[in-house]
Formats: C-alpha cells, sequence, structure tokens
C-alpha cells in the first residue's frame, strides 16, 4: 500500500479562495515571476532527471493542468466552435496568450492551432529549439476534457525557433 500523497491537486486546496486571500493584489503576477518559477523548476528537474524526463514531466504537469482548466471553465461547451470561443476569452483574459485554431478536421479530432504572445516563450532568445512542452500538456489536457479521448500535442513552431507565434498539432492517439 502506498503512502498517501502530500501534493495531490485539487482546485480548492490548490488554487484556494484568492478573492478572500488577495483583497489587494488580485488573481494577477508578472510574467517574469512566473517564468523565474518554471525555468528554475524546469532546469532542475532537468539537472535530476535528464532533458527527456523534464519535457516529460512539464507535459504531463501541463495535461493535468489542462483537464483541471477544462472542468473549472469549460466543460459546459457545447460544441467544437463553442469551446474555441471561450479559450479564446479565457486565454487573453487570463493573459496566456491569443489563441486561434488554424486548421479543424473535426471527423479525424486532428487540429493544428496557434498561440500568439505565448505565455511560456514570447520575447525569449531564438534557440532553434521549441521549448513549450507544458503548452503540448495543457492543451492536450483540454482536448482530452471535451473530446474524451487521448491526444498528442506537440508544438511544431515557437518563439524560440525564430517564428513569432507557437504552433501546436493534435492527433488523437491511436487505439
Amino acid at each position: 500500500m502506498s503512502a498517501p500523497r502530500k501534493y495531490a491537486f485539487s482546485w480548492e486546496h490548490s488554487i484556494g479562495n484568492l478573492e478572500m486571500a488577495r483583497k489587494q493584489l488580485g488573481p494577477t503576477t508578472r510574467i517574469e515571476i512566473y517564468r523565474l518559477f518554471q525555468f528554475t523548476m524546469r532546469d532542475i528537474i532537468e539537472q535530476r532527471y535528464g532533458t527527456d524526463a523534464s519535457d516529460d514531466i512539464l507535459r504531463s504537469a501541463g495535461s493535468l493542468a489542462g483537464e483541471e482548466f477544462y472542468r473549472h471553465y469549460c466543460s459546459d461547451a457545447a460544441d467544437l466552435n463553442d469551446l474555441v470561443r471561450k479559450l479564446q476569452g479565457l486565454f487573453k483574459e487570463m493573459g496566456i496568450g491569443i489563441l486561434r485554431l488554424e486548421k479543424t478536421d473535426e471527423t479525424n479530432l486532428r487540429f493544428t492551432l496557434t498561440v500568439d504572445e505565448d505565455l511560456d516563450c514570447s520575447g525569449l532568445p531564438d534557440t532553434s529549439e521549441v521549448i513549450c512542452v507544458y503548452d503540448e500538456g495543457f492543451i492536450q489536457g483540454i482536448l482530452r476534457g471535451h473530446h474524451g479521448t487521448d491526444f498528442v500535442v506537440r508544438e511544431v513552431d515557437c518563439w524560440c525557433t525564430g517564428d513569432r507565434t507557437c504552433r501546436f498539432t493534435a492527433d488523437p492517439v491511436a487505439s
């Protein structure tokens, strides 16, 4: 039997009541603080476990976050168009980025989408590497929540590859 988990995610215990807790500061923070947290965490995980494991961990965390985000904000979406409208509004309102659905094949559940002004990478130097693995997981979790099937989401263009948008492909996992 495994020991009880100390840090299992729940919206109530992990997000809390921000209106009560941050009456003066409100629910926002600066991008530098978000990136400081994300990229130092990523650095330590990579040092200890390697790049592939670091990417897998961040992608898995993003997937969990995406599922929870979907449940909390979008689970009442009637269809894909409604989901995209909700996500576009939420991404902009929350400062995540500017979401666009570029290609849609609803029959085969294949999608290409872009996020301009992406929270994770816009403004970073060109490294010739796609780096938004957390975003891959986040999108994957949202799509799984909405469609009830697993997806492989991969970033194909990134601010850090010289493109000025993040472009993601989403394909269902073959059964």
